[in-house]
């Protein structure tokens, strides 16, 4: 082998050790850690919140309820951001 050729092989060897290192790092992040336990489901204290549901099953006849209207207008002002002393 002449010096020309070393010198081409040079960085062919240089790249091909730098891919196979990555290559072998990646790897090494895929690997699934020990799995994270799921945050356990706490039910709603908000009684907006319950409130709205109970509107959401009366269906059509939620309209007409006095309770319901009320409910989407503090749901709407706390959406909007306003207070309660406009």
């Amino acid at each position: 082998m002449d010096g020309k050729m070393l010198a081409r092989l040079g960085p062919v060897v240089f790249i091909a050790i730098a891919l196979t290192v990555t290559a072998i790092e990646m790897a090494r992040k895929d690997e699934p850690s020990a799995p994270r336990p799921a945050p356990a489901l706490q039910p709603s204290a908000d009684p907006l919140r319950e409130s709205l549901r109970r509107c959401q099953q009366l269906g059509e006849a939620a309209v007409s309820d006095p309770d319901c209207l009320a409910t989407w207008a503090e749901s709407r002002d706390r959406f909007l951001g306003r207070n309660e002393a406009r």
